[in-house]
């Protein structure tokens, strides 16, 4: 009898609305409890929502201008929006016909980051190269609905994670090619780390591990030490990468490539890319439920998500 393949097995898929704009799915998170995916949908300025467990959509979240980031806080049971359409970031919590409260931040906000202690959520600003000081970081206190600071950054943010273990948020910057670390208490620049790859962009932690992991546009992935900063290793990706999810009882890294369309799975004790998974030209976001071992990568010619699962 042949061996059952090990790793990243297609389970499904699951139809989304089409386009009403040109453009495609962004960011996309998943609440634990729930079971429910959380996709920026920013062709229709909307969160599409998804009910994992039965595998279909069950409803979309209107009015989220050119919605680009979608997070989830399990901690507090709240999901966040980033709406670079109107410079605001919105929340809500994930139950059925949510009421959205937003917030006004930065110059089109991109990467979303939440510190559950302090109730604090970090919006990464894209900016806009024709409004000088516009590369900037808003930090938002959540309970008061209020932005409480704006701090510049040197160029254009991509996405961001909270480490609790530091104190302190990392943004990617795309150029000049660095990951700043900011203080969750002061919310001042600590330190920038230097990148040896230009453009990064999709990025994500392991917290025990203490290492950042960075998916550069330059085609390579950069394994950083979380506190120092040091380089610790690099590899090769297939393309241009966006969003990057770690999967720690698997020592996995999941890093989408919109073209050619491929998840590119990496074993991160090694840092040696194990797998290549076709997805769609233009499949460059995905989202990662944990509990349940599922990688959804969202499709934007087919207008649906590929589900994945990780099989033993």
């Amino acid at each position: 009898m042949k061996a059952r393949r090990r790793g990243l097995r297609r389970i499904g898929d699951v139809d989304l609305p089409k386009h009403v704009k040109t453009g495609g799915f962004d960011h996309a998170a998943v609440h634990g409890r729930s079971g429910r995916i959380y996709v920026a949908h920013t062709a229709n300025d909307a969160v599409d929502v998804i009910d994992g467990a039965a595998g279909k959509h069950v409803g979309s979240i209107p009015d989220l201008p050119a919605v680009a980031g979608a997070l989830v806080s399990d901690e507090h049971d709240l999901v966040f929006t980033s709406n670079r359409g109107e410079n605001t970031i919105g929340m809500f919590r994930p139950v059925d016909e949510p009421r959205v409260e937003k917030v006004r931040v930065g110059v089109r906000p991109n990467g979303l980051a939440y510190d559950p202690g302090r109730g604090r959520l970090l919006a990464a600003n894209v900016g806009d190269p024709l409004q000088p000081r516009s590369f900037t970081v808003s930090i938002v206190d959540v309970a008061a609905k209020a932005m409480i600071a704006d701090l510049p950054v040197a160029g254009r943010t991509r996405w961001a994670v909270f480490d609790a273990a530091a104190g302190a948020f990392h943004v990617n910057i795309a150029d000049p090619p660095v990951i700043v670390v900011i203080d969750a208490d002061t919310l001042r620049q600590r330190v920038a780390f230097e990148i040896p790859a230009a453009g990064p962009h999709g990025l994500d932690l392991d917290a025990v591990g203490r290492r950042l992991f960075c998916a550069c546009d330059a085609g390579r992935l950069v394994e950083v030490h979380a506190d120092s900063g040091e380089v610790l290793r690099t590899a090769e990706l297939s393309g241009v990468p966006d969003v990057v999810f770690f999967n720690p009882p698997r020592a996995r890294l999941y890093v989408a490539v919109g073209e050619p369309g491929v998840i590119d799975v990496f074993d991160t004790e090694t840092l040696r890319r194990v797998d290549t998974i076709e997805t769609e030209p233009g499949a460059h976001t995905t989202a990662f439920d944990a509990h349940g071992q599922t990688l959804y990568a969202f499709l934007p010619r087919s207008h649906r998500a590929a589900v994945y699962r990780e099989t033993a």
